[in-house]
Formats: structure tokens, sequence, C-alpha cells
């Protein structure tokens, strides 16, 4: 809605000592890193309009829950409302879509046709999970993909009819965790990985034979190295996977589960730097256009953001971690409140976590790229080990499973690029012994065969 005296535009917010306090921000993504930004701005002093457009009808809600708890039945998916919605003072405007920006006249189209001015605008609009290449196919009932709440619970429902055979295409972490899930309610699963190891191409190799172990031991019939091309069906429904080295897969539900898409589409013909793989933004969260130009009053956080990161050479990073969404957008708020120069660079540690198979996995650092491999401490015979990955002999992550008592103490190491192994002569510590992490290389567009 235009501001009074202004028709078509947002009102402009007065300055105060170089900080911005009011005026209309737009935040375009009503999940995570949107209602965390929003909730930064709130205690940031923003008093100004504040209005965040979303294009799921909930208000918004925990992710992780959705391939663990919601799967085995502990969680209702209605029940996953992220903590702190209902004290945001904003306007909410969701199950309506952002269609198109209009960067010179400073406002958000949405699906329905409505215009939104702006003065600030936070991009946090996510991602979405990569569908089956062949839309024919994708369309066979039992063909489920999993990124939202109404994913989890159509996965859901279908998995109370209790299925003969679950295939799950991919073994990255969805694929990982919805296996562990199932086989926790006692259903045979089977995944079919493009991959040669469960989770190599974010930990590599090393650490994923041993999840490998893992899952053979909890019943999961795992297939690396397995390419599908085709899923068909019988009556409208899914019935086998069609392998590209030959023979068939039964299987009366199918999980796609081949990664994640950005979602930038909307952002065509806006002149910015985006594409499936994230929207260009520079340290301060300020988006890129085509040219490399940062536009001071856009800002991205979140899945859909890329950029610099300092302590890897300002190569560009695209994380779609929990505590990213977090922090990323807590600190587009202080630059879009304060200026670039006071909110400085955006250099949060990257970490994640993922628990499958009574694993607890935990991760600090950016794994991409590493040349070595040592576990640092404990031993995968015991099922609780470290492993720290190095980059040109310099410590760039560690992971550790089941043993998050020794992962601060890599923390200060990778953060500095401390010599590979950077922790030595540790009473606990086994005999070091530097590995290739078997990180497979760039990754095709689907991990399907069209």
């Amino acid at each position: 809605m235009p501001c009074p005296g202004h028709p078509g535009r947002a009102r402009r917010g007065p300055r105060r000592g170089g900080a911005v306090r009011d005026g209309t921000i737009v935040v375009a993504g009503a999940s995570l890193a949107g209602l965390r930004g929003a909730e930064a701005l709130r205690d940031r002093g923003f008093s100004g309009r504040l209005i965040l457009v979303g294009d799921e009808p909930y208000r918004p809600y925990d992710r992780p829950p959705l391939s663990k708890h919601v799967l085995t039945g502990e969680v209702a998916p209605g029940a996953t409302t992220l903590p702190g919605v209902g004290r945001l003072e904003a306007e909410w405007r969701l199950g309506t879509a952002a269609a198109g920006l209009d960067r010179a006249g400073r406002a958000l189209r949405l699906a329905d046709g409505t215009t939104l001015p702006f003065d600030r605008l936070l991009i946090a609009t996510g991602a979405r999970a990569r569908p089956w290449p062949k839309a024919d196919e994708a369309r066979l009932a039992g063909v489920h993909t999993l990124r939202g709440r109404d994913d989890a619970a159509a996965l859901a429902a279908d998995l109370s009819a209790r299925p003969g055979r679950v295939l799950i295409l991919g073994a990255g972490f969805i694929g990982c965790e919805v296996a562990s899930s199932l086989r926790a309610v006692g259903l045979p699963v089977t995944v079919a990985d493009p991959g040669p190891a469960p989770l190599a191409r974010a930990l590599g190799t090393v650490v994923g034979g041993f999840v490998a172990g893992r899952m053979a031991a909890a019943g999961v019939d795992y297939r690396p190295g397995t390419r599908v091309t085709h899923l068909e069906g019988a009556g409208g429904r899914v019935r086998r996977a069609r392998l590209e080295a030959g023979g068939t897969i039964q299987a009366d539900l199918v999980v796609v589960a081949l990664g994640a898409l950005r979602n930038t589409g909307w952002l065509a013909g806006a002149g910015l730097d985006a594409d499936e793989g994230g929207l260009s933004c520079d340290g301060a969260c300020r988006v890129l256009d085509a040219a490399g130009r940062p536009d001071d009053a856009i800002f991205a956080a979140g899945d859909v953001a890329r950029w610099p990161h300092p302590l890897y050479g300002g190569r560009p990073v695209a994380l779609e971690h929990w505590g990213n969404a977090v922090a990323q957008a807590a600190h587009a708020a202080r630059a879009m409140l304060d200026g670039p120069e006071a909110a400085g660079a955006y250099a949060e540690l990257p970490a994640f976590w993922s628990s499958q198979f009574g694993l607890n996995i935990k991760s600090l650092g950016l794994i991409e790229g590493a040349d070595a491999v040592a576990v640092a401490q404990g031993s995968p015979r015991t099922g609780r080990f470290l492993a720290v990955y190095g980059r040109a002999g310099r410590t760039v992550a560690a992971v550790s499973i089941n043993a998050g008592r020794w992962l601060p103490a890599y923390e200060a190491p990778i953060r500095d690029g401390a010599a590979f192994p950077p922790i030595t002569g540790a009473a606990d510590q086994p005999r070091l012994r530097s590995l290739p992490p078997g990180l497979p290389g760039p990754r095709g567009a689907s991990g399907a065969r069209p």
C-alpha cells in the first residue's frame, strides 16, 4: 500500500546518525531466514512498516523435523511452527509468491497481481527440491519430493499405507534421513545412489563409507553408483524404476532426493546476478547486479544467497544450513539498518548437523575443495570419531560422528587456517594418517539421466 503523500512509492526513512530506522521493509520469503531477519530488524530498532511475503499459506515452520519426526509419526506436520512467530509485529502476505521485482521503481510484484513498494527489500526465498526431470513420471502417484510441510504431510500419508518397498533416489542428507526414519518404523527401503557412498558429495567417501556400514546394519538395501533413468507405473501409480545399467527396482513409493534449486526464477528480468545456484551478494548481503555492482536497497540471506566467504579466499558460497539462515539474516538486518560498513563482511563459520541411523553428525567449516582428511580423534571402529579436512596444507573443516565434544577445539584452527592437521599429540588421539577425502567432482544437473 502506498504511503500518504507518495503515490505508488514507499516513504523513505530518515537517517539518524547514518542509521535508518523507519520507512517500509518487505521480506520476500517467510521461512526461517525471513522470520529471523524480520525479528532482527525489530530487535535493532526498526519502527517502520514490515511486510513478510510467503508462497506457502503457513507461518514460518521448522524444516529439520520434516525428514525425521514427521515421517515417523512423532510430530504432526502442523506442529512445526517456529517459536516467536506470534510475537513479531509485522504484516503477513502468505499463500502468495513473489513473482517479479521492479528495481528501478523499488516494488515487489506478487503472483496475485499485488505490488508492494519498499524502501528496502530482504530476499529470503530459499530453495526448492530438485524434481524428477521427467514431468510425466514425476506426476505418478507415489512419487514424492521432500522440502516443505505439504510435502511431508503427503509423504507421511502415503507411508501410512505401509508400502511394500520404498525407493529413495539419492543419498545426500535428505535421502539418508528419510531412509533412517523409514527403517525406524519398519518399512523396507532401497537407496539408489548415483554417487560412490552416502553423503559423499558433502563429506567424502572416507566418512561416507562409515555411514554406508550403518545403513547396511539398519537393513537398508543401499546401491552405490546406481543411476535411475525412468520411473514406470501401472494404473497411474509408480511401480518400478529402470536402471541405466539395465534391470529394474520394484517400488510402491519413490522419494526423489537429488538436491535443491535456489528460488531465483521470479527475479528474471531484474538485472541481478542470479541462477539456480543462488543470488549473488556481497559481504554485507547486498545483492549484486549482472555487472557485479551492489544494490544498496536490496539484500539477501539464507539458502538463496551466494556470497564471497572471507575464510575461503572470497570463494562464492551458498549454504543450505539452518544456522547460516539465522546468522546471515541477522547480518543482513544490521547492514540494512546501519549500513554495510557498520555490518562488515559476513564471515559466519559454516556449521550443520544431522541425525540418522543412530548417528549424530556435526560439521564445522567448508569441506568442498578439501584434498586431505584424517581421523583426528576416536575411531570409526568404535562409532565415535572426528575427521579433520585440509586443503593445500591448511585446515578447512571438521566433522564429528557421535563425538561432538571434540568439535569446539577445531573451530579456532579452521578460522585461522592452521596447518593441517592442526592438533597433534593429544592423549586420546590415534596415529594420524592423511587420506584423500573422496569428494566427487562437480555435479551434473540432476543426478539422473534424462
